[in-house]
């Protein structure tokens, strides 16, 4: 029997849990338990370099103060390979994401859809960890499902079908034996395209499918939590399905603004920058 998800209105108080207590602003910062904090799809390029100052400064600011940074996917616009690492829009990003890391700060990276190539030489660059998609975490004493969220959009059938080729080890063999020039060109060709076709497809198929989400949560025994991206439309969503209740927080992305998600004891906090 295929489970079904129902939108329900929030109970009181869903988003916090552990601890109601209120911290006061005079706390010291040792009071204070460090945040997991949660952003994806940056699409970070060189065209645009004020959305890769704001990571920056984020890197440098907001980020210092959490215990984990978790970015699920996209974190630039596409990546054709590890050996592109020294390209100049690419280095202070991975010098600011080694410092992060070395100041303490766990940093966990997901594959997107653009960045899938990313690998061990990018990861040993900034010291970072590379998750699973899905991954299930526990915070706080809630279980937490991460993902990027692109294999949920099962009603695009194109790009499932695009997604199940690049993700094949064959392909992506063939694909990196190439030039820098030659991937380059070959990536510039296939988001033109993707851009062409994604004017003619609605937005009901561009977002996850229902089913596909149902499938996922029960798979994973119905965590409390699961947050992704992928989709842009930033929101939390509140959800039962065969009678657990659930959210869903849906990131959003950097092209005009930045944002993360934060989780501290409290509960979750979405902030704009």
């Amino acid at each position: 029997m295929t489970s079904e998800i129902n939108q329900i209105q929030p109970p009181p108080k869903l988003d916090t849990f552990i601890s109601e207590s209120i911290i006061s602003k005079d706390s010291p910062i040792s009071d204070l338990i460090k945040p997991d904090l949660f952003i994806s799809d940056l699409h970070l390029c060189a065209s645009r370099p004020h959305i890769t100052a704001a990571f920056l400064h984020f890197l440098q600011t907001s980020a210092t103060h959490a215990h984990a940074l978790y970015i699920l996917g996209d974190l630039f616009e596409y990546w054709i390979g590890d050996d592109d690492i020294e390209d100049a829009h690419i280095t202070p990003i991975i010098a600011d994401l080694r410092s992060l890391a070395e100041a303490g700060v766990n940093v966990y990276f997901m594959h997107g859809n653009r960045d899938f190539l990313i690998a061990d030489r990018f990861c040993n660059a900034t010291k970072i960890s590379l998750l699973q998609d899905p991954t299930l975490i526990n915070l706080h004493g809630k279980r937490v499902l991460l993902s990027h969220g692109d294999a949920l959009c099962t009603d695009d059938t194109a790009y499932q079908t695009f997604r199940h080729q690049v993700r094949n080890q064959q392909w992506q063999e063939h694909f990196l034996s190439q030039s820098l020039q030659s991937r380059r060109h070959q990536v510039e060709n296939i988001r033109m395209r993707s851009e062409q076709e994604k004017s003619t497809k609605s937005a009901e198929i561009m977002d996850i499918n229902q089913a596909a989400l149902a499938e996922l949560l029960a798979d994973y025994d119905y965590p409390e939590i699961i947050i992704h991206g992928h989709t842009h439309r930033p929101h939390q969503h509140h959800l039962q399905l065969d009678n657990h209740v659930i959210t869903r927080w849906v990131l959003g992305d950097w092209y005009e603004q930045g944002s993360y998600l934060a989780c501290d004891e409290n509960g979750f906090k979405s902030v704009n920058l």
